[in-house]
Parts: C-alpha cells; structure tokens; sequence
C-alpha cells in the first residue's frame, strides 16, 4: 500500500509548495474512519482511496482533489458527515466529497433505456465542480484494475457499466489514456477470448516483422532530423479493444487491418507542426481521408493535434498524431489540465479549457422538465462515434448509423421526402449524395416533384429502412421496365439451352415457382431477384450448362440493342459477376459501369441515358483487364514470385508499371485478365495470402471515364 509519506513525495515532485500538513491530516483521518473495513480481496478498504488519490496525483492535480479522493466514501461509509468534513478540511472539499457520494448513489445502470438519464444525472451533478467527476473517474479505473476479486455476474455487470458509461465519459473530458485502460480492462472481462487472441497475434507478429514500432520511429527522426526538427518520436501498438472494435466495425479479419500502430511526433512549435507533416508526407504516401487538423479546428475539450495516416515501412499504414508540448499535455490529461500544478503553481497551458464553462453551456440548455432522450440527442454528438447525429433545417437531430448518406439521412425523416430526393446541402453546400455524413452536421435535402429512386441508390444506402423503400418503389415504379428487361433475359436464357422463351413456357415456369402469372416472372427476373437459369430449369430440370463453350463476347452483356456498341468503363473495369449499367452516348454506343462507379456522379441528373444491363450468364472468357494495386517488399526474387501466383490462378498478365520505388517496399499496378468476379477474387486473395505482399486493392480512377469513340 501507498504510504502517506509516498503520496507527499509524488506530490512535491509537481507541486513544492503543497499543504503537506492537510494531506497527512486527510490520510489519518480517512485510515481512522475506514478502520476495521476491507475489501474483497481482504486487503484494508483504505487501500481504495489512497490508490484513487495516486491516480490523481500522477495527473498532477491540485491539493483538494487529492483530499477528495481520499476522503470520497467517508461520508457514505463511515461515521463521518458533511459537517464534520467541512469543519476539519473546509467547505471545498465538503461540498466536492459530498458531490462525489452523491454521484455514487445515482443508481447508474447501463441499459439502453436508462442511459441517457444516466448521462443527464452525470451533467448535472458535475456541472458545479467538474474535479467530482475526475475523482469518480479514478474511483472507477482502480476499482477495474481490482475487479478479479468480485463475483464473475458483478464482474460482468461492472464491465458492462464501464463500457457503456465511463470509458466515453472518460473520452469526452479529453483523457484518452484513461478512455483506452477502461475499455481494455472492461474488455478483458466481456470478451477474454477475443482479447488473448489479439495479443497472441501481436506476439506472432513481432516475432515474424520483428520490432516494427522501433524500426518506424527510427525512420520517422532520421526524417525530421533532415529536415532540421527537433521533435521527440514515440510509438506503440494500440490497444486490444481498440483493435477489436475495427476489426468489428471494418468486418475485417487480424490480418486485414493495417493501421494498428500509433505514433506521435511532439515538436517545440506550432509552426514545427506543419514542417513535421511535410517531412513525414515526403518520405511516405499519405492515405486519402485520413487528414485532421485539430490545430487550426480544436476539439471543445481543448485538444489540438494534426492527425495524419501513410503508408508507412512495407506498405503498412500508420497513423501519426503531430503536436506541440503544450498540446500533448492537454491530449493526455484533458480536462485535468485546468487544476494541474508545476513547481507549486497552476500549470499556465493556453490550450487548456475551463471544463466549469463547458458543462455549464450544456446543461443549461436543458429545463429539468425536458426529455431525458433530448438530452442524450446532444451529448451524443461528442461521446460516440460509432453513430452519426445531424441536424435538419429545423433543428431536429436525426440518427445515423456510421457510413449514413443524404439517402439515408431522406429517408429517416419520411419515405415521400427519401422518394423525392434530388440532392442535399450539408452545412449549406451541395454535396453529391454518397457523400458520408458526420457528427453535427446540418443536412437539407433537396426534393422535386416526379423524381423517383434510382437504382443506383440501392448501394449508396445505408439503413435497412432506405433500401427496403427504395426496392419497393423501384419494383412499383419500374415494373413495365422490368418486364420489358425480363422478358429480353428470358429469351437469351432459353435459346443457350437450344428452347424458345414462348408465352406458354413463360406461364409453366411461374406455375412451378409459385409466382403470379407472366409479368411476375418477368417483372422478377428483370429486377434480378430470380436468374434465367432458375426459369430455364423450373421447366427443364435436366437440362445441364455447356460449361466447355465460352460466351461470344458480342453478347456478353444483355440489354443491349443489336445495332449498340459496347465499351467496358476503364474507370471502374466491371467483371462479369458485378452489377453493372450502362450509360448512352448518341451517335456511340454505350459504356458500361459497375453500379458503384464514382463516374457515374457525372450523369446523376441525366436518368435518361442510363441502361439496365445484365452480364450473360455462363462461362465468360479471361479478357475482362482488372488492375490490381500492389505494395510488395523490395526484395530478391519477390516480383517473379507475385508473377507466379497469378499465373498459377490461371490469370494472365497484361502489363504492369511501378509507380513508387522505396528501398524497403515497391509499388506497381498490375494488369490482369481475368473471367469474372470469382476469378478476381481467387487472384486477389492468393496474393494477399503472399507474406511479401503488405496490401493489395483493386486500381480504380474515376478520370479514366472516357466516352466511346475514345476507344
């Protein structure tokens, strides 16, 4: 146990001029009262306080706080009250011990219907002195690292409670270190398994990459010091839960994820900031939407950072965070930074925020006899970040789950609205409707009479509720379309089996699969919820695929007229196996798309010109060109091998052109010809299974959309 002399030592390490008196004072009194109580473990109860206190004072806090730590459960567990509290140590830290008990009895409780009163008590209850809630905060974390000593159901209960309320309440005043140690150590209570087996693959990994955290931070200061930067570089594996929850979110395996190392660059200046990124950007890719500059846009709870993510040593991403002293010391302690001390005075860091004005300007917003769910609508814009909360023109909040578009965001509000969407205004500009929304954002969405859903929104949808209504209205909206699409399908799907698609064989196929009449079977097979091949064999069960004949390639998509010339889109290079549509050039022909194609945008306000397109089902012909980008070690013999694979899939290269050359890794594009999207992913996944190859994607560049005759 923390002896008092020890305590006074950390103390006078940051504060010389320390009320030495007051404490010894407070840890007599607090072993006298807690005398005869233990926990647990068995260990004396005092135990608890004076770790709580330790917490606080590695945080470099104030005198009071201290003493309210270690006298925060005597007013509520022993013969101590309020008055005999204040007498001895004075109406502060009373008032703070007492805010404190208070806090305690809340009755919190981590279920989804009590949560946002759980957080609106919490404000409240805070909104005096915000030091009670740091004290509960450390209450909490050693109570966490002690938890083996309980029942596994108080365990799990606790664990719970933490997740769900204290690890975000700990990110939202700013302090991460103790955000990521009640996460993991809730985690290794929740999901132990899950936990071992990130660590177990970390261990794996080191032992085969060797130590890459010391490696990356070697190459990161031989570049600042080129550049003239005195910076200190530290780095480190993130957390298990951390790692977890990725994996959860990107449904990813261990092994797809890149970006598992953190590092921090801490330089003299702002200015050094900047110059720091530009070094660090010339000598590694930066990763595309992985910038912030928390600098110039701090975050409310004072933190500023530049955050930043390349492609780091053998292609491996890494994020980097950029800041000052000043600022790191803010990022590490957050709001605790506004009581630190430092040689005896209050630590003068311009960065720091009063978290009293911050709590206030929220909870004052609220009348006590507002909703509860109102509540949590706004305290949720900062604390999670795994939904998306935006704003409507009137002010209404509207939920989003992550990846939400203005589709969605159309949707949520009414079916009629979502159905007449044309475009939206996010914080008062226009942005194309794939466009990712985010926390707080201010969205309007612009409708027009006539305007029905596209097909193409069926993919830039998110929710459930957006892609049922869309397939509900396209199928009601598009039916004569659909027919007239199934109907063309239904014709080449009978004559590769030597049949005519004839009314009567129409009618026998939807008696046998159970649908209503002619124009239902079209109508589904145009909408691609039944194949050709289904209705073929609905009457002709027997009947097997002539797998050794390839398709002519003339006929490879259906939809077309017989006088329409084809072009595959060089922008996307769509495989037979993808969605695709096709849009019209007069006097050309057609190019076709994969329905996900960022080109596609160009022609958002054109529906005329787009074209349902099917690929011809069979076996199609490896002349479909795919490019792959990929990152492999530079290293003897490695190219040949990635030839080989590719070659061993029965895939044939075409071309292939380095575009970055680094002395530890390549960068090429490689072009192959391949069948389909099973072929692809064969090719794919034999290299990503290839221990010298550290990422591989597909290649694809919306500027390469060309129109036809370009060809």
């Amino acid at each position: 146990m923390t002896t008092v002399d020890d305590l006074i030592a950390l103390v006078r390490t940051y504060n010389p001029r320390s009320n030495e008196a007051l404490l010894r004072d407070a840890f007599a009194f607090g072993a006298e009262m807690h005398e005869g109580q233990f926990r647990h473990s068995g260990e004396p109860y005092f135990t608890h306080p004076v770790s709580v206190a330790r917490i606080l004072a590695e945080q470099q806090m104030d005198d009071a706080t201290l003493i309210t730590a270690l006298l925060h459960d005597t007013i509520e567990d022993t013969k101590a009250s309020y008055k005999v509290v204040e007498q001895r140590f004075g109406h502060e830290i009373a008032e703070l011990v007492d805010g404190v008990t208070k806090l305690t009895n809340l009755q919190l409780n981590s279920t989804q219907t009590k949560q946002a009163e759980n957080f609106r008590k919490l404000f409240m209850a805070t909104s005096r002195d915000l030091r009670v809630t740091l004290v509960k905060l450390a209450d909490r974390l050693h109570n966490m690292r002690t938890i083996k000593s309980m029942r596994p159901e108080k365990q799990a209960q606790k664990a719970r409670e933490t997740m769900d309320i204290f690890a975000p309440l700990a990110g939202r005043m700013g302090m991460q270190w103790m955000r990521e140690e009640l996460e993991d150590l809730s985690f290794k209570v929740l999901n132990p398994e899950a936990r071992n087996s990130i660590i177990r693959r970390f261990i794996t990994l080191q032992r085969e990459a060797g130590d890459v955290v010391q490696k990356i931070t070697a190459d990161m200061r031989v570049e600042l010091e080129k550049a003239n930067i005195q910076a200190d570089v530290m780095g480190r594996a993130k957390k298990p839960y951390s790692i977890w929850r990725k994996m959860q979110e990107k449904d990813q395996g261990f092994s797809r994820l890149s970006d598992i190392y953190g590092f921090r660059v801490i330089t003299a200046t702002e200015a050094d900031c900047y110059r720091a990124l530009g070094a660090i950007h010339q000598r590694w890719r930066a990763v595309p939407g992985r910038f912030k500059d928390y600098i110039s846009q701090p975050k409310t709870n004072g933190y500023r950072s530049i955050h930043t993510t390349v492609s780091g040593r053998d292609g491996k991403r890494v994020e980097v965070q950029i800041r000052t002293r000043e600022m790191h010391e803010v990022a590490e302690t957050g709001v605790a930074a506004h009581w630190s001390y430092r040689n005896g005075e209050r630590v003068e860091n311009r960065f720091a925020v009063d978290p009293v004005q911050w709590i206030s300007a929220l909870t004052e917003r609220f009348e006590d006899d507002q909703d509860h769910e109102e509540f949590l609508e706004a305290v949720k814009l900062e604390m999670y970040q795994d939904q998306v909360f935006c704003f409507t023109p009137k002010g209404d909040v509207i939920k989003l789950p992550r990846g939400a578009t203005p589709i969605d965001f159309a949707y949520a509000i009414h079916t009629r609205i979502g159905s007449a969407c044309v475009g939206a205004k996010v914080d008062g500009l226009r942005v194309p409707l794939w466009t990712r929304l985010k926390n707080g954002q201010s969205v309007e969405v612009i409708t027009a009479e006539g305007q029905t859903p596209q097909v193409t929104w069926i993919d830039i949808a998110v929710t459930g509720r957006a892609k049922t209504a869309i397939r509900r209205s396209l199928r009601e909206e598009d039916r004569e379309r659909f027919v007239r699409l199934g109907r063309e399908l239904a014709r080449v799907a009978f004559e590769n089996f030597g049949k005519k698609a004839t009314d009567k064989a129409l009618l026998t196929a939807a008696k046998a699969l159970a649908l209503d009449g002619v124009e239902e079977l079209l109508a589904r097979l145009g909408s691609a919820e039944i194949t050709g091949r289904e209705v073929v064999r609905a009457i002709y069960p027997a009947l097997e695929t002539k797998n050794g004949d390839e398709i002519d390639q003339r006929r490879a998509v259906v939809g077309l007229s017989p006088d329409q010339i084809k072009k595959r889109g060089s922008c996307c290079q769509p495989v037979p196996g993808e969605r695709i549509v096709g849009i019209a050039f007069r006097g050309q022909g057609v190019m076709v798309h994969a329905i996900d194609c960022q080109a596609l945008a160009d022609y958002e306000d054109q529906p005329d010109r787009w074209i349902d397109l099917h690929w011809q089902e069979g076996t199609h012909g490896a002349v479909n060109t795919v490019t792959f980008d990929v990152t492999i070690a530079n290293d003897a013999g490695v190219l040949g091998r990635i030839c080989t694979l590719i070659g061993e899939q029965d895939a044939n290269i075409s071309d292939l052109k380095f575009i970055d050359r680094k002395p530890d890794y390549f960068r090429l594009l490689i072009d192959v010809d391949l069948r389909d999207a099973e072929h692809l992913h064969r090719v794919q996944t034999a290299l990503d299974a290839e221990s010298n190859v550290s990422s591989i994607s597909r290649h694809r560049d919306p500027g390469l959309a060309t129109p036809v005759h370009r060809s």
